[in-house]
């Protein structure tokens, strides 16, 4: 039996996506099912003085409508975002300040509306800006990176550098939006509390329910069988599930809670905005001598997260000094969180830009740049990088989009109307393993089941596990049947940080692996159970170790501008990428293809900012926030390198799910300057920017 792994395996759940047999979490249908729907907050900050339910408990069909007066009352966790309906403040737009509950749909959403809710408003703040003077340091960043790191002198050097580039970059509030709202069907029964949840990890979700609801977690069972979309926004509990689970336990009823697209802004999460001041101080022959990246961002008043997007800076490239810094303000603000390669998306965008000025300011080719200033170990710590084959997706991708004997000239290729121009960028996104077990067992019938407590979020993290399985131990991929998605299998991480795979893969790999030593040393047929191996990857699966280990890669872009109306068109996007081994081809084209087409609406269309009057996000759905449809996607092209890492796991996998947006908005903006000659520092590349 060869390799099963690295083969274009088709998805074993999509027949039943196609069909849709597949059941969401809301598509659960327990007996007497009652719907709830949040009533949000409509001033920035306060409190409420008053709420009637007359009208709404008067309508058909409505079972309660949960106040913070008469709300289950929740236990102690670490998460203010989950403590809803337990007081009266209102510390943002769209906080829930009650809850309706009705035997439909319909019910539930006249009874929400009918609420009144009178308020004592308060001042808020809201609009971020630059030179905020109640910016501050944090402590540390998301992740658990410092704040600030410095080497060497980078004033100095900076001011003493016979070539200087001193850009400032904008990026503004942005939204996950996946296709499946976050959504929960919640049901108590015998001091048990089940819930089937929207989300990127069920035994995180079991945790904080367990916490909040003072169970046992043994009570508490979460499944999270198939979920439409994340992207971040699902990485942690978020409010929607523990006001099903409240509702559920109010009413003695089964509820089902599936937030709207409007309220999804406001309740689960955004990336947060980001202001880049980045200044690369470089010789005439290109080598750095100063690098100096320092963002700014905002976070909410209720709980702080730090965009780290400085820290992509301390990976990149070689230079003689450099320092990086992180400053938040908090404001009257829902809650940032994570959104698709948080910290590398945006700091990468500013840093790749920054460095294509640095190019056109020395007359050097971009590439010919990048490999002018490639870092032998990495730069922030002086550690060896476990692989790096930047310059390799950087010369594989040029071959491949023709950028060969490519005029650096701005603004010269002209076809009636239509400017063109080309841009490239650099991306990378850290290697993260987390701690996970898994079992194999092999039954009498030649069926082997894996099972352990991973979620699959759309990646096809069942198909892949299941070819893991098969080549560790030697057996058809057929045989293999995977068992994820709900607590009670073997504990897992969340799947985040495009460490999904590399962690349950590596406790898959074990335990399939000792299974099929202990398979080898027997004799006789298997018993009616069958035989069991187990893996605990704790002590061995952590970010601890002697190697600097990321992901690269390279995006090319090629981009067309009205010369009269500022329209911009993307024509081809191309990345080519080094991920270590490519456990799927199929699924990997995907992951990367909708990474860049993620990257191609935060270049061109996407923007949530807050309106300062009313402390709300506008554009709070998808008519007003504007994602790529299909008419936007130009042909994309992912391709990867081989490469051989023997230091990430055994599978010698790194992760593929965010890389893919990390360079792409750098590359587009890269190739509208190229186009135009004209250089925007704020996204998304909108044609008014163009045209002022």
């Amino acid at each position: 039996m060869g390799p099963t792994t690295g083969a274009p395996v088709e998805r074993r759940e999509g027949r039943a996506k196609v069909t849709g047999t597949a059941r969401y979490a809301v598509d659960y249908a327990p007996p007497g099912a009652a719907h709830a729907w949040v009533v949000p907050a409509t001033i920035a900050r306060g409190r409420v003085v008053s709420l009637d339910t007359t009208a709404a408990l008067a309508l058909p069909g409505v079972l309660a409508v949960l106040t913070p007066d008469a709300a289950p009352r929740l236990g102690d966790q670490d998460d203010p975002t989950l403590a809803v309906l337990q007081d009266f403040r209102v510390p943002h737009h769209g906080w829930p300040v009650a809850l309706a509950v009705a035997e439909t749909l319909e019910a539930a959403r006249a009874a929400a509306e009918a609420v009144t809710v009178g308020y004592e408003s308060e001042p808020h703040e809201v609009t971020f800006t630059a030179g905020d003077p109640a910016a501050y340091r944090p402590r540390e960043a998301n992740g658990g990176h410092p704040a600030d790191r410095q080497q060497g002198d980078a004033e100095g050097r900076f001011a003493a550098a016979p070539v200087r580039v001193d850009v400032s970059y904008e990026v503004p509030p942005l939204h996950n939006h996946p296709m499946e709202p976050h959504a929960a069907t919640a049901i108590w029964q015998d001091g048990h509390l089940t819930v089937f949840d929207s989300c990127q990890g069920s035994d995180a979700v079991r945790d904080a329910l367990a916490a909040l609801f003072g169970l046992p977690q043994e009570r508490v069972r979460v499944v999270a069988e198939h979920v439409g979309g994340g992207f971040g926004s699902k990485g942690t509990p978020r409010p929607h599930v523990v006001l099903a689970a409240m509702a559920a336990q109010h009413t003695g009823r089964p509820v089902k809670l599936a937030l709207t697209r409007r309220q999804l802004t406001e309740l689960v999460g955004h990336r947060a905005p980001t202001r880049h001041r980045i200044r690369l101080g470089a010789m005439t022959d290109g080598s750095l001598v100063c690098v100096d990246h320092e963002v700014t961002t905002h976070t909410s008043r209720v709980k702080e997260f730090v965009e780290q997007a400085a820290v992509p800076a301390r990976v990149m490239y070689a230079s003689e000094s450099s320092r990086t810094a992180h400053r938040v303000v908090a404001l009257d603000v829902p809650t940032p969180s994570w959104m698709r390669a948080p910290g590398e998306t945006p700091g990468m965008y500013a840093l790749e830009s920054a460095v294509d000025e640095l190019a056109c300011a020395l007359g050097m080719d971009p590439i010919a740049l990048r490999a002018r200033i490639e870092p032998s170990v990495e730069p922030d710590s002086g550690r060896p990088f476990s692989s790096r084959h930047l310059l390799e997706c950087l010369r594989e991708g040029a071959a491949r989009f023709g950028w060969e004997g490519r005029d650096p000239r701005p603004g010269i290729r002209r076809s009636g109307r239509w400017l063109s121009g080309t841009g490239v960028a650099a991306a990378t996104y850290p290697v993260l393993v987390s701690p996970s077990r898994a079992t194999a067992t092999a039954h009498p019938d030649g069926l082997h089941v894996v099972r352990v407590n991973a979620t699959d979020i759309g990646t096809g993290a069942r198909t892949v596990l299941a070819q893991i399985a098969a080549e560790a131990l030697g057996v058809g991929v057929e045989s293999v049947r995977t068992e994820i998605g709900a607590t009670g299998l073997p504990r897992a991480p969340l799947a985040g940080g495009s460490a999904g795979t590399a962690s349950w893969g590596w406790a898959v790999h074990e335990a399939c692996r000792e299974l099929a030593r202990q398979l080898a040393g027997r004799t006789g047929p298997l018993p009616p159970e069958g035989l069991t191996a187990t893996a605990d990857t704790e002590g061995t699966a952590d970010r601890d170790s002697r190697y600097a280990r990321h992901a690269f890669g390279a995006h090319f872009a090629e981009a067309a501008v009205d010369a009269d109306t500022g329209e911009i068109r993307v024509r081809r996007l191309l990345g080519v990428y080094a991920a270590g081994r490519i456990l799927n081809a199929r699924t990997a084209r995907s992951q990367f293809i909708g990474g860049m087409t993620m990257g191609l609406g935060m270049a061109l269309t996407e923007a949530g900012p807050m309106d300062p009057a009313f402390g709300a996000f506008t554009g709070s759905d998808l008519a007003g926030y504007h994602v790529p449809c299909h008419a936007d996607v130009p042909a994309i092209e992912a391709h990867w390198i081989e490469e051989d890492d023997p230091h990430v796991n055994p599978m010698g996998s790194k992760g593929i799910g965010e890389i893919g947006i990390v360079g792409t908005a750098a590359a587009i903006g890269n190739a509208v300057h190229h186009a135009t000659g004209i250089r925007l520092r704020e996204l998304p590349l909108t044609p008014d920017r163009l045209r002022s």
